[in-house]
This record gives structure tokens, C-alpha cells and sequence, in this order.
């Protein structure tokens, strides 16, 4: 059996990636375990709460998130 040859040399290069590496390539992230997977739910919030979450722009949710974990302690 032939050892595969490396993506990065030495050097720190990466050289060209085959179809070998591309029909083995696994895209995005790995799942979480079931009991770490974030749930999607509908809220009803006031617009003014809205407005202010969004001004900081994008990430809007992980900030309020990270609000509602504050707030209850978490």
C-alpha cells in the first residue's frame, strides 16, 4: 500500500488538490451531538428590541443569544 503524498509541503506550500482529494473532501463543519445542536424557534419581540439587536448589524441573533444566557444566568 502507497502512503499518500501530502496537500502541504515542507515548505508550507499546498500544491495542487487532485480528484482524490475533492471525492474524499468533507464540506462544512461536523456535526454537533444531538444534545449541543442549537434550536430554531419563533419569538414574538417588540420592534424597538428588533432595531436594536440588528444595529449592530450581521450576527444579530447569536447576540441576542448570548443576551437571553446572560440574563438567565447560563
Amino acid at each position: 500500500m502507497t502512503k499518500a503524498k501530502p496537500y502541504i509541503g515542507k515548505d508550507g506550500e499546498v500544491r495542487e488538490l487532485d480528484k482524490e482529494f475533492f471525492a474524499t473532501a468533507r464540506r462544512g463543519r461536523p456535526p454537533l451531538p444531538e444534545d449541543e445542536r442549537k434550536r430554531r424557534v419563533n419569538i414574538m419581540l417588540d420592534p424597538d428590541v428588533v432595531d436594536r439587536l440588528k444595529k449592530d448589524g450581521k450576527g444579530w441573533q447569536t447576540r441576542a443569544n448570548a443576551l437571553l444566557r446572560e440574563a438567565l444566568g447560563l
